[in-house]
């Protein structure tokens, strides 16, 4: 009796952790699907597409020619007015047969990878050298660097917004877009390194400092303590906290929103999509065959992490 009552909650557990998953990848899974489809078949409720369509993907990644901008019914109306100058008409029609670069997604993922990534990594390099100071050295204040670094998480990105464009504006950063570019990217260091030192912070912890000493009586300093010890044995963890750091770069839409406003060609990939959801070259298949290829970097690098994520490096290194 109790083991049928044990497989009953097993079978209901499972069946309830199904249908999370499911739950949660269902928009996803909308979103693949409708990037596959063909105009026609964008109002099919099934997510199996009636034809498959990678046109989308084709025309983003620069493999074929881009759609030409259907003329809207009401812009169709216009143009038929015979009172409207044939200059004005040519202008109207201009908007809607350019079919260059209406979407220049490679332009867009090239700007969100060298921001994200290289703020990930100078935060990650900041981190370790933070992280091992509050970890394993002894100094004045520790207490209240080691609890404080998260303060920046208790107040909102909306209230930091404003003051932190009007320094930029005041010191003349923002005008330029080379300063735009450097104010995003020390914002995302900021928004970064906190979470990154913390999470280094109490994996060094783990880490015996046995090891670091043995090290140092075989005639090692501790710099190469840590490039030799530390490092090798915080692989998980740093790749861990590169893709964190990485994710919270990739998505942030907020500042880059606000300091990128007038540079479009630098523009982040969710700044990019946001334009073009409301753009005349806005079509669903494009839309969310963008935003698929948008989570393909975020997916590929927690793979990546996960590969690196097996604990028990330092078993056995130092003996009881």
């Amino acid at each position: 009796m109790q083991r049928k009552k044990t497989l009953i909650s097993r079978i209901t557990f499972l069946m309830a952790i199904l249908l999370l998953v499911c739950f949660c990848l269902l928009p996803f899974a909308q979103i693949l699907s409708t990037s596959l489809k063909h105009q026609f078949d964008w109002g099919n409720p099934s997510l199996i597409p009636e034809k498959i369509n990678l046109g989308a993907y084709q025309e983003l990644l620069g493999l074929s020619e881009p759609k030409q901008a259907d003329i809207p019914p009401a812009i169709q109306r216009i143009l038929s007015n015979p009172k409207l100058p044939k200059q004005a008409k040519k202008k109207i029609l201009a908007k809607y047969q350019d079919n260059r670069d209406v979407f220049p997604f490679g332009r867009f993922m090239l700007n969100s990878f060298l921001l994200s990534a290289g703020a990930a990594l100078f935060s990650l390099i900041m981190a370790v050298l933070g992280a091992y100071s509050i970890s394993r050295l002894r100094f004045g204040g520790q207490i209240v660097v080691q609890r404080s670094v998260l303060f920046v998480y208790m107040v909102g990105g909306v209230l930091l917004m404003v003051p932190l464009y009007q320094m930029a504006v005041n010191v003349g950063l923002a005008s330029s877009v080379w300063g735009s570019l450097f104010c995003l990217f020390i914002i995302y260091i900021v928004q970064t390194l906190p979470v990154a030192l913390y999470m280094l912070g109490n994996y060094f912890r783990t880490i015996p400092f046995a090891l670091e000493e043995a090290a140092m009586m075989d005639g090692y300093s501790r710099k190469e303590a840590i490039w030799k010890i530390m490092l090798p044995l915080s692989i998980p963890m740093l790749a861990t906290v590169f893709m964190y750091c990485f994710i919270i770069g990739w998505n942030e839409y907020l500042f880059a929103s606000v300091f990128l406003k007038q540079f479009q060609n630098f523009y982040t990939l969710p700044l990019a999509l946001q334009e073009l959801f409301f753009s005349k070259n806005a079509i669903w298949d494009r839309i969310m065959a963008a935003s698929m290829l948008t989570l393909l970097p975020v997916v590929v690098c927690f793979l990546f992490a996960m590969r690196h994520m097996d604990g028990g490096r330092t078993e056995g290194g130092v003996k009881g």
